[in-house]
């Protein structure tokens, strides 16, 4: 242990502790920028920069580890003058358009801003201009508005291992960009949004949807169906002031309808599809000698990568489509035909925690009879902008419930929002389809938790099958790895792009880089995600009384012909640069 001093308050922490971390054990805090807790801890924009007494120079706190008997000073005038410099340094090439800005009211440079009483910019002077890239049908990057502190770069490359943008040039020329400076559409980015969820301004944002649902549901030719996916339910309350995990499902289905929307179904019944297909399609596999592992295919950022950097691996996925997807073919198709509306007006909009999902619904093989599965995708964040749009006030709405019998779901699916839960949900009916009996509660508690790889051993029927769950896509290219090499015996696999699955996903609110270094914000919302499993009448998508109905009404069996035509699809090899 090391004893020291900040602003005069005895400090005792653990060898290689830094400053700033020591700072926020006793309550103190200091202004970060470029710092993200085990992401980008390379001290590069200086606003955390403090005086250590016996030292000519600052001490960049984010990266100056803790001395014994070391007395550091974090708010000196000399220390407030010397921030205030960088942060006008930082404003001086910055597009300051906050009113009309994505990031207006949630953004670090913004709230630095007003923390230092900035009125004008004294180093005012030539700015650069870039060209907004808004090719891609999930991310706009624009680096008029970047501060570069290169979280993005780092989460990029340190967590997902893609590395599809990155520094270049010097100086006054410096910015951040792709190969050849590209779109990222063109280049081996999967649209995961993580870079969005690490930038502290708004250079990196996802591509607005609003607009054009605004005009689904204001036209009155059309019959709109709105579907939210299980990690949204547990992170928009963040949006209104509800603590991180706070399930307002009865609040969302309420806003929804006040927005206008014929219909509010929920996700979570496509899930039980995708599991009924999902966990058939292993059953199969594995009885009938099929590719094994299986890999699962619901996280379009993973299937992007898989198809652009492990093609000669393809056959492993599964070929089921995502919830949304296929709910959109169901609702379209069964859910038309029994209520005589033409599905050519049916819209479907969906509400994802996921920017990959909006790339995922324009690829051309996501339709059935001629007409689009899913017409447009909005995020967690896009739908708390339409509420507030519509002056509703959230925290004063009763609560409904979606509309049935399409809003029925399992416990099951609602896991699908955490990693490890579509394995867990997979599981769960395949086992009992091996078995030929219900097993009763089966809780597969080896694939939960937010660490990146686990992997576990079950037996069914007297098999043994292994499983691993991968979070991240760096983590998903060592198991794919292992696989290509030969390294690997797996049965099962579930890959999902985001860190924890789902409800860290790139459509989710966006937290300071204090938050996440200071609140398992993962934890808050998993718990709340299984807390709705446990609670569950039905907590196995086969039970689910509403996909009976369909399958006995409309689909006839798992992944039989109607199946297949209607809730299954299949991949290609993609190149890594299209430049």
């Amino acid at each position: 242990m090391i004893k020291l001093t900040i602003d005069n308050i005895p400090v005792e922490v653990q060898e290689g502790t830094t400053i700033l971390e020591a700072a926020r054990l006793v309550n103190i805090n200091i202004p970060t920028l470029c710092f993200l807790k085990d992401i980008n801890e390379y001290g590069n924009c200086r606003m955390c920069i403090v005086e250590v007494e016996g030292r000519n120079n600052f001490a960049t706190s984010c990266i100056q580890k803790c001395e014994e008997g070391m007395v550091v000073h974090t708010h000196t005038k000399k220390v407030m003058d010397a921030r205030k410099m960088v942060l006008d340094l930082t404003l001086s090439n910055h597009h300051k358009d906050c009113l009309t800005c994505v990031r207006s009211g949630n953004c670090e440079l913004q709230k630095l801003a007003i923390q230092y009483n900035v009125k004008e910019i004294e180093y005012a002077g030539e700015q650069s201009e870039h060209t907004v890239d808004d090719k891609s049908p999930s991310i706009v990057r624009d680096f008029n508005k970047c501060v570069l502190c290169k979280r993005c770069v780092a989460t990029c490359k340190n967590v997902q291992d893609i590395g599809a943008i990155e520094a270049t040039n010097r100086g006054f020329e410096s910015c951040i960009s792709t190969a050849c400076d590209a779109s990222l559409n063109d280049v081996d980015c999967t649209f995961c949004g993580q870079c969005i969820m690490s930038c502290p301004v708004g250079a990196l944002r996802e591509k607005d949807s609003t607009e054009e649902v605004w005009k689904m549901i204001h036209n009155p030719e059309l019959f709109t169906i709105v579907q939210t996916a299980p990690a949204v339910r547990v992170a928009l309350g963040e949006e209104f002031g509800y603590p991180i995990g706070t399930n307002v499902k009865g609040k969302m289905v309420t806003a929804l309808r006040r927005l206008g929307f014929d219909k509010i179904f929920d996700t979570n019944t496509g899930a039980d599809f995708t599991i009924m297909e999902e966990a058939n399609e292993f059953v199969e596999r594995i009885s009938n000698g099929g590719t094994m592992p299986m890999m699962t295919s619901c996280c379009p950022a993973w299937v992007r990568f898989a198809e652009k950097n492990y093609p000669d691996l393809l056959e492993h996925l599964s070929s089921c489509k995502s919830p949304h997807q296929m709910f959109g073919g169901v609702l379209k198709s069964y859910y038309a035909k029994v209520n005589n509306i033409d599905p050519a007006k049916i819209r479907v909009i969906s509400v994802m925690p996921c920017i990959a999902k909006k790339f995922e619904r324009t690829r051309e093989e996501m339709e059935s009879d001629n007409i689009r599965d899913v017409d447009s995708v909005i995020t967690t964040r896009e739908l708390a902008r339409m509420i507030k749009q519509h002056d509703i006030e959230f925290s004063e709405l009763e609560e409904t419930e979606f509309d049935n019998p399409m809003g029925e779901a399992s416990g099951a699916a609602a896991i699908f929002g955490v990693t490890g839960g579509v394995m867990e949900a997979a599981l769960r009916t395949a086992a009992d389809v091996l078995e030929g009996k219900d097993l009763g509660r089966i809780d597969y508690e080896a694939v939960r938790g937010k660490e990146g790889i686990k992997k576990a051993t079950v037996t069914v029927a007297g098999k043994e099958i292994k499983i691993v769950v991968a979070s991240s896509l760096k983590n998903a290219r060592i198991i794919m790895e292992e696989i290509r090499n030969g390294k690997a015996d797996y049965d099962f696999v579930e890959i999902m792009a985001c860190p924890g699955g789902c409800i860290m996903g790139g459509g989710q609110p966006i937290k300071s880089s204090k938050q996440r270094a200071t609140i398992d914000i993962h934890k808050l919302r998993s718990d709340s995600i299984y807390t709705i499993d446990e609670k569950s009448t039905f907590r196995k998508s086969h039970q689910n009384p509403a996909i009976i109905k369909i399958y006995d009404e409309f689909l006839k069996k798992p992944c039989g012909e109607l199946a297949h035509k209607y809730l299954h699809t299949e991949y290609k090899e993609e190149p890594k640069y299209n430049i």
